[in-house]
């Protein structure tokens, strides 16, 4: 198997390496694990691209890239130019520092890694490591995405990706719980969770030159979103396992928007 890894950490991320060994484990001996990453920290971009300036693209070692642009810009200097004659038989993108659940997705370039590789119609799963009191002391905050990593994403493989005829291709989003590896209690398919209040809030602080800033802070509310919803079984230690697309479509509304379009 040849897998591409991507992040929005950057490529000095230490889930990065977390990816690599749930990479190397899944390509096996005979596989390939190619790493395609930005050169600095690229966390809330979502699945911003660079349309309105250039990129460069370093080789920092074999089958090893940085560029100087998003998640998504990765995937895509990566499957139509780095590995056009050799295509990514999966992409993961992460293991991100931090959960991607209930509204994170909007906002994440992890989530935008996956998606942009969706779009090509690659198979693709973005990682994410929820951090909390529990493993904030371990010497391996990934620990409980290195020891189920690779196991949920064989779990995901044999769902499948969807149908080759769907306009948007299905990709996993997996989040593993803010505990220890072996306090695990398995995998569940959840939702995209909705969090009361939003997942941010600003804070205004005064610097020493006298000037007024504001600082974006991650709000709270896992465990108050619904059961079943991504954001709360996580921080209920599973490790959760969420089908999503590109498509925004609100299907539901469709017909009676048509409807009232019509009359």
């Amino acid at each position: 198997m040849r897998i591409l890894i991507t992040n929005d950490d950057g490529i000095t991320a230490p889930g990065l390496k977390a990816a690599e060994d749930i990479a190397h484990e899944l390509a096996g001996p005979e596989g390939e694990v190619w790493v395609v990453a930005p050169e600095s920290e690229q966390s809330g971009v979502a699945h911003c691209i660079s349309y309105t300036k250039p990129m460069r693209l370093n080789q920092l070692g074999p089958r090893r890239f940085a560029v100087d642009g998003s998640p998504a810009d990765c995937v895509i200097c990566a499957v139509k130019h780095l590995m056009a004659d050799c295509p990514p038989d999966l992409v993961l993108s992460g293991v991100n520092r931090g959960h991607n659940v209930a509204e994170d997705i909007v906002y994440s370039g992890t989530v935008g890694g996956a998606m942009e590789a969706a779009i090509h119609r690659f198979p693709a799963v973005s990682l994410s490591q929820y951090y909390g009191p529990n493993n904030l002391g371990l010497d391996d905050t990934f620990e409980a995405s290195r020891r189920h990593g690779a196991a949920a994403v064989r779990k995901v493989l044999k769902m499948g990706f969807g149908q080759r005829s769907d306009p948007y291709q299905l990709f996993w989003n997996v989040n593993f719980p803010p505990i220890p590896g072996d306090q695990v209690r398995g995998m569940r398919a959840a939702r995209q969770g909705a969090r009361p209040g939003g997942a941010f809030q600003i804070r205004q602080d005064v610097a020493p030159n006298g000037r007024t800033y504001f600082w974006l802070t991650h709000g709270k509310g896992n465990i108050e979103s619904r059961p079943g919803d991504d954001a709360r079984e996580c921080a209920e230690g599973w490790v959760t396992v969420t089908p999503l697309r590109a498509d925004l479509t609100s299907e539901d509304d469709l017909s009676a928007a048509a409807a009232a379009l019509n009359g």
